[in-house]
């Protein structure tokens, strides 16, 4: 891991020649908003205004294949102290089956920024086992948490 000399204090790893990084610059929006919209099963439908808003309010995480294009994405939604909330984490079907996602998912956990960060969420419906190799588990207390879906 490096630290970016920008302002906006970004953070990349690399590994095998793909490159994952907080650069906000480098994030193909295009791409981003397309994939969520159209073939996330979590955000059918989303337009491109709210998935702009929701990475603005987050830390963005791109991941970027050998040839530089953009090839996966993940955000965290949190207070940079004690809660995040991991959403959003995807790779593109071509890049899919090299552990990319994995990796993808602890870079965020890892972020330095982060490190105080106790709490941690996320929902999936059907990668169970791949979070759990992260050290995700079923709530612990369900019953004292509680929702709103509109």
């Amino acid at each position: 891991m490096r630290l970016l000399e920008n302002e906006t204090r970004a953070f990349e790893w690399s590994r095998d020649g793909y490159t994952v990084s907080t650069d906000r610059d480098r994030l193909d929006m295009d791409m981003i908003g397309r994939f969520l919209a159209e073939e996330a099963y979590w955000s059918p439908g989303v337009s491109r205004d709210l998935v702009e808003k929701a990475i603005a309010g987050s830390m963005p995480f791109g991941l970027y294949g050998p040839d530089g294009a953009q090839a996966g994405f993940a955000r965290v939604v949190t207070d940079g102290s004690l809660f995040a909330y991991l959403r959003d984490v995807f790779v593109l079907s071509a890049h899919r089956g090299k552990g990319l996602g994995k990796w993808l998912a602890e870079s965020a956990i890892n972020h330095p920024d982060l490190a105080t960060v106790k709490g941690w969420m996320l929902a999936t419906s059907d990668a169970h086992e791949l979070y759990a190799k992260l050290g995700f588990h079923a709530l612990k207390q369900p019953d004292k948490y509680m929702q709103i879906i509109r």
